[in-house]
């Protein structure tokens, strides 16, 4: 699988092939489902990811462990049709992050443990990641040491691998906590030269007095900060001219490339100048779920305007307000990013771009707040009148006969629409 996307990032400056790929950095089974869907489109290879803090061997905030998510993916792939051949797996954000309280031995311990499992469960695309700080470090951590911590995670990627040769690694970081800025992003700089360099030759010399030179070689990419982000309530929008110095840079490192991190909500053009500028990595996440969560809500707004004589409100699956109480009953994974007053607290529960409501699809009571609604919708036509005011893409498509009005396959629809620029920047002619 590594081999594949080898081959695409070898050959990105050929117009006549893939100029990039696209990493879906999800754990949600329909933004899956939507992503194999738009690669069964494209006919193109898929690269799905899991990030350290929502799969690993604690099981994250999904439960799943490494070998759940693969065999999640495969299932899944079986079940569209899609060769599970075509699809790559990585690991995102792969160091400390999820343990970064704890001293720096104990984290430092706990990401090894967590890698080998992702190296061994045949996870070839690695990002190591080794920036956050921990309990006891400065609040920067050097250059040197990243890279050293990431050289430690490297080696035992290597070991843990059935087929070390097979793993692609990539390094650096100069984007938030994953899933998006908490504060201002009006500040934002692109990633100098003199920084890009520093990371590389760092990266590069760790690895060489680690003995790691086989594994240097299969370093594919390298993350830096083009100028894209997003936080709560706004998208800092790619502006490719800023770039023109880190691109030139990267022609001299070929084949190395960029992985552009936080590159959800940018506008179309966006994705076609990053990718042309040397960013052949787009990652996206948060704008899936957050697609699907509108997707979902809007079908739950049909499901009230049906009335009592369609669907009693006894019966009415009050998504939006179980998906409220989930997240006010365990706040952990939304209260230290969301400010402000309990009213903007709670248009940002719903409404943020970062999309903390995702870490609460897996509630138990959401689960049957989402079965009950499809199945409420499947037994019932919607009229036409009300996808035209609640889901006008999809009503657009349905009455060109190219989508059913099925519930399900209306909320797969909109989250695949959300990955279609990117595959267009990364796929199309």
């Amino acid at each position: 699988m590594s081999s594949i996307l080898r081959e695409l990032l070898k050959n990105r400056t050929n117009p006549n092939v893939a100029r990039g790929i696209y990493s879906v950095c999800t754990a949600h089974p329909l933004a899956i489902r939507a992503a194999l869907r738009q690669a069964r489109e494209d006919d193109s290879p898929l690269l799905l990811e899991a990030t350290s803090n929502q799969v690993n061997q604690f099981g994250g905030y999904t439960g799943m462990r490494p070998k759940n998510f693969r065999s999640l993916v495969r299932d899944l792939a079986n079940e569209e049709g899609f060769p599970f051949s075509r699809i790559i797996l990585g690991g995102d954000h792969l160091g400390p992050n999820p343990w970064h309280a704890k001293p720096t031995a104990e984290a430092m311990k706990l990401a090894e443990e967590m890698i080998a499992e992702y190296a061994a469960e045949g996870f070839t695309k690695l990002h190591l990641d080794a920036s956050m700080a921990c309990a006891g470090d400065p609040k920067a951590l050097p250059p040197e040491v990243v890279a050293a911590r990431s050289a430690r995670l490297c080696a035992v990627a290597e070991t843990a691998a059935p087929a070390p040769e097979e793993l692609l690694y990539v390094i650096g970081t100069e984007v938030p906590t994953p899933g998006g800025a908490t504060e201002g992003i009006d500040t934002l700089k692109v990633t100098s030269v003199e920084d890009a360099e520093k990371t590389y030759e760092v990266h590069r010399a760790v690895f060489a007095a680690g003995k790691l030179e086989s594994a240097w070689q299969r370093v594919i990419a390298m993350v830096v900060q083009p100028g894209v982000e997003f936080n709560h309530d706004a998208v800092h929008n790619y502006r490719h001219e800023e770039t023109a110095a880190l691109t030139a840079w990267l022609h001299a490192h070929s084949p190395l490339v960029f992985e552009a991190h936080s590159s959800d909500y940018q506008r179309s053009e966006a994705y076609r100048h990053l990718v042309k500028d040397g960013f052949a990595i787009l990652k996206v996440g948060p704008a899936v779920t957050f697609a699907m969560r509108e997707a979902f809500f809007a079908l739950a707004r049909i499901e009230d305007e049906l009335g009592d004589e369609l669907v009693p409100v006894a019966e009415r699956s009050r998504l939006p307000r179980v998906l409220e109480e989930a997240m006010l009953a365990s706040p952990a994974d939304w209260q230290g990013h969301y400010h402000g007053s309990p009213e903007e607290q709670r248009l940002l529960r719903t409404f943020s771009y970062s999309d903390r409501i995702r870490y609460y699809w897996t509630v138990p009571d959401v689960q049957r707040a989402v079965e009950k609604l499809l199945t409420n919708l499947a037994s019932r036509a919607i009229p036409e009148t009300l996808l035209s005011a609640y889901l006008p893409a999809q009503y657009t498509a349905v009455r060109d006969s190219s989508l059913s009005a099925a519930p399900l396959e209306l909320i797969l629809h909109a989250s695949q629409a959300s990955l279609k620029p990117y595959a267009q920047a990364c796929f199309g002619q």
